[in-house]
């Protein structure tokens, strides 16, 4: 008998059917002597549409609101279902007497089998693969150590809770708000009290004022000293600054207090995931769902690094005998950082702890030994950020010696501090390294009861400044904070904003969009608020320990969704479209929008009856223009198609047979403006009627 293997991806299957033996290549699926290994496509199954349960839900309307179907019933997702039904015919094989659920371990994973399981009617024994790497010694070791199904029960339920849960608040939400004000609003239980968190910032930035204000420094004997008062050493009167300073000048400092410590500074944790976005957005501008996809090319093309989606920055002890091994094939590429720690490879005590470690342990690196000249650049710079983090971990904590005076002089107070650092330690290997000079060393020299003499007072002046707007690293954290998704997912919630046109990246940095405020203003108050969200978080995170109650926690999103929608129909809010402009429709003269579509603006009706839409902005076609390279725009003129480069001033006929453009690029274009122009529109009947001559 046999054996099927269930992988959540094609990529994945082929790597564990290589390790598996199975060589006999079909085409949706791997055979070997003991195993069959098949995949999804990361989810083949979802929860059915409205319109799956009744069709007259193809039309959206505010009093069919809430939609909740008694049962929540699945579909097989269309574009999938060869691969479904190939899985199906496999499950039915009398040879196959048992499953090993291979996808992603993890909530998300484990609801990818678990749905396919359930439509094609798994009744025989299941077991779990649960590892935390993709080399071959850890996939072999994982189907040595499977484990029963049953015992992730408890992470399915949470993951059905927590699909519902976004199906009935994000769906009905959304239908409600689009239907009250005739445009297409997008609301969530995740995504909207992280909208809140943007706006926040934005708010604070809009409400500052600045302040000037004045510092009074001096000098006292060979030490630089700061006068402080009781609320710092900031004075916003540059009077009272003035006249400080005129009374400190060439006055005598007593020495009240001299506290001289030595700090010691821990390696820092290896990464859970929504650190490591967040250290890649501020060192490397990336997003975090480029990250992500990053690390999980690192994770399962190259099989250099441990699980990515983890929410965990310890270890397991039941890994501290493999770390020398992990720690050795770095020393090829960090020859410097390894071999002063290889030989003893003593790791942080502070890093190792069972009761910290989820689903699974940090970040790591793995035995197999990188090909860095293989890598692309993101994959260099992701990879360095975590060995080096790992590399740390070995190494020396980092020691200061720190001096800390305090000075008085009549009724002031001057406080004076510096620093020296011992010992580097591991600031070496995370090129943190602090300045070597010594900071205020004369500080060093005052000792306390002796009286110094002020040679210098000096005011300086400056203006208090705003908060900056948040960045992808900031929100992460914030995110992070109040519970607002998980690791896996807030990369997408982030996406998802940006693409809705709730909230923008300008420059590296976040703010709400016009549509975004008003969004934030129609939304139930509860709903901004990460306090509701965080909470259901915990829910499901208790449901997957076992510690929470499935039925309890859908029964009260039921009942929040039918709160919200209700709040919605009677709220008396008007919301104006931001987009709108000063054309309007041919077809039925009421506004149009301007919206971003594949090929550049577009225009389309404000009426939802209306389904007008047509291009703004010439459309840049793959025809590059033979004096400055740059990409042409495409014209349907009284001759037929041609191409412009306005820059250049040259013209090109689409029929001209020394610039004819060439039949994968007609049909590309063709089936661009498919997607974009109504039928029957003049630019693409001329495309199409060009494709006819050429033929």
């Amino acid at each position: 008998m046999k054996k099927l293997v269930l992988a959540e991806k094609p990529s994945v299957a082929k790597e564990l059917a290589r390790v598996l033996g199975c060589k006999q290549s079909h085409k949706q699926y791997i055979e070997g002597p003991q195993y069959v290994v098949t995949w999804a496509f990361g989810h083949l199954v979802e929860l059915k549409t409205p319109e799956d349960y009744d069709k007259r839900y193809q039309t959206w309307r505010l009093e069919d609101l809430p939609i909740m179907p008694k049962e929540m019933k699945k579909k097989i997702i269309p574009g999938t279902k060869g691969q479904f039904y190939a899985i199906k015919k496999l499950a039915e094989r009398k040879d196959l007497n048992e499953l090993i659920i291979a996808t992603d371990a993890g909530r998300e994973g484990e609801l990818v089998a678990r749905w396919i399981m359930e439509q094609v009617h798994w009744k025989k024994p299941f077991k779990r693969l649960w590892i935390s790497s993709q080399t071959d010694s850890a996939i072999k070791q994982g189907f040595k150590q499977l484990k029963d199904g049953r015992e992730f029960d408890r992470l399915y339920q949470s993951a059905v809770c927590r699909s519902e849960a976004d199906w009935l608040i994000g769906l009905n939400i959304s239908r409600a708000l689009t239907t009250k004000y005739e445009e297409p609003l997008s609301a969530g239980r995740v995504q909207t009290p992280t909208l809140a968190a943007v706006h926040e910032r934005d708010m604070a930035i809009q409400q500052f004022t600045p302040r000037d204000y004045w510092t009074v420094q001096a000098t006292v004997g060979s030490a630089e000293a700061q006068w402080a008062g009781d609320k710092g050493p900031r004075l916003f009167d540059k009077a009272k600054a003035e006249a400080i300073q005129n009374e400190l000048t060439d006055g005598k400092a007593k020495v009240v207090a001299v506290d001289k410590k030595t700090k010691t500074e821990q390696p820092p944790l290896p990464y859970d995931l929504t650190e490591l976005q967040r250290d890649a957005n501020q060192r490397f501008n990336y997003s975090a769902k480029k990250t992500l996809n990053v690390l999980q090319g690192l994770y399962e093309r190259h099989k250099v690094v441990t699980y990515p989606r983890t929410d965990s920055k310890y270890l397991s002890s039941d890994l501290v005998p493999t770390l020398a091994g992990k720690l050795k094939q770095l020393e090829g590429h960090y020859k410097d950082e390894v071999r002063p720690v290889v030989k003893q490879a003593n790791i942080a005590k502070h890093a190792v702890n069972n009761a910290k470690v989820s689903d699974h342990h940090a970040i790591i690196v793995t035995e197999e030994r990188a090909n860095l000249s293989a890598f692309q650049q993101d994959e260099r710079n992701i990879y360095d950020l975590i060995a080096r983090r790992f590399i740390a971990l070995f190494h020396a904590p980092a020691t200061t010696a720190t001096v800390q005076a305090t000075l008085s002089v009549g009724n002031h107070t001057l406080k004076a501090a510096g620093r020296k650092e011992m010992n580097a330690g591991f600031k070496t290997v995370l090129r943190r390294q602090d300045a070597n000079e010594e900071e205020n060393p004369g500080l060093a020299k005052l000792t306390k009861g002796e009286t110094v003499t002020i040679s210098q007072v000096r005011m300086k002046s400056g203006k208090t400044e705003a908060p900056k707007k948040l960045n992808e690293a900031d929100l992460l954290a914030s995110m992070d904070k109040f519970g607002l998704g998980t690791p896996a997912t807030r990369a997408d919630i982030i996406e998802k904003l940006l693409k809705s046109d709730s909230m923008e990246l300008i420059n590296h940095r976040l703010s709400v969009t016009k549509k975004g405020k008003q969004l934030l203003e129609l939304v139930d108050d509860e709903l901004t608020s990460p306090e509701l969200t965080a909470k259901w978080e915990k829910e499901l995170e208790a449901i997957a320990k076992g510690n929470g109650n499935a039925k309890a926690f859908i029964a009260n999103i039921r009942e929040k969704t039918t709160t919200l929608v209700s709040n919605v129909r009677q709220s008396e809010k008007t919301y104006t479209a931001h987009n709108l402009t000063g054309s309007k429709c041919p077809e039925c003269d009421s506004f149009l929008k301007e919206r971003n579509g594949r090929n550049g603006k577009v225009l389309v009706c404000s009426s939802r009856e209306c389904s007008y839409r047509r291009q703004k902005d010439p459309v840049l076609s793959n025809r590059r223009c033979p004096q400055c390279k740059k990409k042409m725009e495409m014209h349907d003129g009284k001759a037929g198609l041609y191409f412009q480069c306005k820059r250049c001033n040259v013209v090109e006929k689409a029929d001209d047979k020394k610039s004819k453009v060439n039949k994968r690029e007609e049909k590309k274009l063709l089936n661009q403006y498919k997607k974009e122009e109504p039928i029957g529109n003049s630019l693409a009947d001329a495309l199409k009627q060009a494709m006819k001559d050429k033929d």
